[in-house]
């Protein structure tokens, strides 16, 4: 029977407890980069920063920086992305927790030769960089994780050091989805099986991202939608 989720149903994820354990972990975020390569999630915020990539000076280096990481299979796609269409990008990517940014780092290091890819540990709503330190501010499957006011601050910081404009992506909170994702993940591990259930449930609605858009100030950044019940607020501040 599917939960009644008209309003967030808060729970912790396991992946984001101090003491997980490490190979489970690690099987965990191999089986979200699995995901989101063939469900095209990640290709869900690259095709926005080739929209803004209209404007860019062909031979400018554009800065990102992408909070939460997680096992930085974002920023390797945006640099593998960059690398077919002759953009210069250099990103940093953090995560407040020591052994997600652990295994971030080896992933950069296993999957990338050079340094156009930096993986630090920092919490994300505050973050050691000064405004406007980057031209863009990302963010994939990590707003549901935070309770209303944690969602505002981290848009907020977002905008702090993005020069020109931030993209966040992330879950809805369906029914649809909830079904979707818990047969998706049947012959998963429990850790999977368990978090990406919770996440559903603590997912946000339309309605709901768009106040805390526009609480946290950042009108100009656009709400779509996307195939798997995915949403992304991506826009460019004016100039």
């Amino acid at each position: 029977m599917l939960p009644d989720l008209s309003k967030r149903r808060r729970e912790s994820e396991w992946m984001d407890e101090a003491s997980v354990d490490p190979a489970t972990l690690r099987d965990s975020l191999r089986f979200i980069r699995r995901v989101n390569a063939l469900l095209r999630y990640t290709r869900a915020t690259i095709s926005h920063l080739e929209r803004f990539a209209r404007h860019w000076k062909s031979h400018a280096t554009i800065r990102l920086i992408d909070f939460a990481t997680g096992s930085a299979d974002v920023p390797l796609a945006i640099l593998r992305w960059a690398d077919r269409n002759n953009r210069r990008i250099e990103i940093v990517g953090i995560d407040l927790h020591p052994l997600t940014s652990h295994i971030a780092r080896e992933e950069t290091a296993a999957r990338w030769s050079d340094n156009r890819l930096t993986i630090m540990q920092a919490d994300a709503m505050n973050s050691p960089f000064e405004d406007n330190a980057f031209d863009y501010a990302l963010t994939s499957m990590f707003l549901h994780h935070l309770d209303e006011n944690g969602v505002v601050r981290v848009l907020r910081e977002m905008d702090r050091v993005a020069r020109r404009g931030i993209i966040a992506a992330d879950l809805l909170r369906r029914r649809r989805a909830y079904a979707w994702i818990s047969l998706f993940t049947l012959l998963s591990n429990d850790m999977v099986r368990h978090d990406a259930r919770v996440s559903v449930a603590q997912a946000f609605t339309r309605e709901e991202v768009l106040a805390m858009r526009d609480e946290a100030g950042v009108g100009y950044a656009q709400y779509h939608q996307h195939f798997g019940h995915r949403f992304v607020l991506a826009g460019e501040k004016q100039s």
